[in-house]
């Protein structure tokens, strides 16, 4: 293989490189896709919520470093299809004030270089791509939409059914949860015979056994690979990237391989999509004397304004039993912008997948006293009804990735960055318990979620390093996701985003390796 010469080389295969694969694949082009892990292995562990969230069996067996240098395990999986394999399948649209600037009570979410209305028809593509079920309408904050899904949305079963009746009676505006699930839906709301998706209690920080989650392997690697131009090399760990004397073009792609050899593919086109942190990492490390700062970092931003929103992830206790499989199917926006009482933007409000007793156990030494006494751990989890909170934090040049003289990754991060929203999103939840039919002062902490202990360690919406902007003294990327420096380099992860919003950023990551496709396969015409 290394003596092979691809017209395009897209390193990392997520909702990003996947995506934009699957994009070019038709052009004829060579083109070769180079993942860091393998396919990630069909088992029974890979439902197991010990295995998944208690262990972390699945999660790199890597260690980075804070800004006190001590080293803690990051939230991120090297297999084909990226951090997807383990998302939760939430594909949200930002919403239109998120492209423009947005006060917040910490600062300024600064503007993007497009609009809104200039990215909604790739993420129309991008929502009927990856077989997202949903109604647009629903939710009175979201933008204009081009088309209605294309799948309906999954069906409420009944106790979240009555969470949404019980959030309108409040004023509210519930919406159904737009999810990506290959799923055929029966007259009840059951699945259908002949349906891939069985609405089981797995669908959200799980990997699909059935191949039934909307992830870049399923949906994009493998139709992309039945292409003849399309090849991919697993366990191929790209550790620089080296230009052409003048420094204007990548010329070479060098990776460390399965058999611990070294090898060279020569390149007309790069794409990056290594996922925010390495992605940056892989620029760094690839200074020279051209770019002693670092690939595509005249600027000084690589690395810098790292983004991964406040999250809560909480576990209320409703009074009567909750019987729901599939829990993921509500989200609220009502405080997306700002509140009655607050002019600032507070964030969203969504389900989690249902807990289960092995998730409960794994929290019991943080709840210690704090749930109900008389619910043993198995009747709370029969209890349980889960939400996720999402604040928007803001781009701060000292949040940023490093490397030092051994190659080791170190991550700043000042984790007070705009948390006053995400505490009065907290206080609204928890002040409607009682109106919801749940115990009013038990809002417990889900860590399980978060990187139990270590909430530098979650990761999975970590965006920013490598932002796109039309100014090259304060952008690393032009608004196609070009590097300003290089005539051939580009990034399409989720790098790119110069603020995050406060919604999941995969579906703009994938509407934007939609866009980003369009322009590299004109350029290649």
């Amino acid at each position: 293989m290394t003596d092979k010469h691809y017209d395009v080389i897209v390193v990392g295969t997520g909702a990003g490189g996947g995506t934009l694969a699957h994009r070019l694949a038709p052009t004829g082009k060579s083109i070769l896709l180079l993942e860091r892990g393998g396919y990630l292995p069909r088992e029974r562990d890979n439902w197991d919520s010990t295995a998944v969230f208690v262990k972390g069996k699945y999660r790199a067996p890597e260690f980075w470093f804070d800004k006190h240098g001590a080293p803690f395990p990051p939230e991120v999986n090297y297999y084909v299809g990226g951090n997807t394999k383990f998302y939760g399948a939430a594909l949200f649209r930002l919403r239109p004030e998120d492209f423009g600037e947005l006060r917040h009570h910490d600062g300024v979410s600064p503007a993007w270089p497009l609009r809104y209305d200039e990215l909604e028809p790739y993420y129309t593509q991008a929502e009927h791509l990856y077989r997202v079920h949903g109604r647009h309408g629903e939710d009175p904050t979201e933008g204009p939409a081009g088309a209605p899904y294309a799948y309906p949305p999954v069906r409420h079963e009944p106790r979240i059914q009555q969470l949404s009746d019980d959030l309108e009676k409040q004023g509210l505006h519930p919406f159904h949860l737009p999810i990506g699930v290959d799923l055929t839906q029966d007259e009840r709301g059951g699945a259908a015979q002949g349906s891939a998706c069985i609405r089981c209690d797995r669908v959200d920080g799980f990997p699909c056994l059935l191949g039934a989650k909307s992830d870049a392997q399923v949906i994009c690697v493998d139709p992309a690979l039945a292409h003849a131009n399309v090849e991919m090399l697993t366990h191929a760990d790209v550790r620089r990237l080296e230009t052409d004397p003048g420094g204007r073009s990548v010329t070479k792609v060098v990776a460390t391989v399965g058999d611990g050899s070294t090898v060279e593919f020569g390149v007309d086109i790069v794409v990056v999509a290594c996922g925010a942190v390495n992605s940056a990492v892989l620029l760094l490390r690839s200074a020279n004397d051209r770019h002693p700062r670092g690939l595509a970092n005249s600027s000084d931003v690589v690395g810098r304004h790292y983004m991964r929103h406040n999250n809560l992830a909480l576990m209320a206790i409703s009074r009567e039993p909750n019987d729901t499989t599939f829990q993921k199917t509500l989200a609220l926006n009502d405080w997306y912008l700002g509140s009655d009482d607050w002019d600032h933007p507070l964030g969203g409000i969504q389900m989690l997948g249902k807990s289960d007793s092995a998730q409960i156990h794994g929290e019991a030494p943080g709840w210690a006293g704090a749930v109900v006494p008389d619910l043993p751990f198995e009747v709370l989890a029969h209890h349980a009804v889960d939400f996720w909170l999402c604040g928007e934090d803001l781009p701060v040049a000292g949040n940023r990735v490093t490397l030092d003289r051994d190659g080791g990754i170190h991550l700043a991060l000042d984790e007070t960055n705009n948390i006053a929203g995400l505490q009065r999103l907290r206080h609204e939840l928890q002040g409607m318990l009682g109106h919801l039919g749940m115990y009013e002062h038990h809002l417990l902490s889900h860590s399980i979620y978060l990187h139990k202990g270590m909430p530098i360690g979650a990761t999975a919406h970590q965006a920013g390093t490598v932002r796109f902007g039309t100014d090259p003294r304060a952008s690393a990327l032009d608004v196609h996701c070009k590097a300003h420096d290089l005539d051939n380099l580009y990034v399409v992860d989720t790098s790119f985003f110069p603020s995050i919003g406060a919604v999941n950023p995969s579906l703009t990551a994938i509407a934007n390796a939609l866009r980003v496709g369009d322009h590299i396969a004109e350029r290649l015409r």
